[in-house]
């Protein structure tokens, strides 16, 4: 509610701000820990670049969801199935087509789907509006 209409949620007596605020660390906290399981879990090593470019993926999922959390969660299984498709297809070896095309797979119908969807995509009414609190 507060990032789509701010002042009826202030009306309701909740306060605006402190939800913003907390929702912004707790997706912050959720990326770290993200960056932790990378790190620690998947590859037990650390080293620059590790994410490839999936936080922008991220970011076209939100907007590929329309802000809407099962279809977030969907798209991301999405672009998963994309991406293990394309290690399946790598392990098969016998193909003129060069690796990096295979790596490519998932970003390229993840920048497809987002395309088809973004056109109608709906994003919150106070999406980067600053909210002053008793102001209308």
């Amino acid at each position: 509610m507060v990032g789509e209409n701010p002042m009826a949620a202030e009306a309701q007596g909740i306060n605006v701000f402190a939800v913003r605020t907390g929702a912004v660390v707790f997706g912050s906290a959720l990326m770290g820990v993200a960056g932790s399981f990378l790190t620690l879990s998947a590859f037990d090593a650390f080293y620059f670049g590790m994410t490839n470019g999936r936080g922008w993926i991220c970011i076209a999922l939100v907007v590929f969801a329309s802000w809407r959390p099962g279809k977030g969660l969907l798209g991301a299984v999405l672009f998963a199935g994309f991406d293990a498709i394309q290690m399946r297809v790598q392990q098969q070896g016998q193909s003129a087509i060069p690796y990096q095309f295979y790596l490519m797979l998932p970003y390229f119908l993840s920048i497809i789907a987002l395309i088809i969807m973004s056109r109608r995509a709906a994003y919150p009414k106070a999406l980067l509006v600053p909210f002053r609190k008793g102001e209308r």
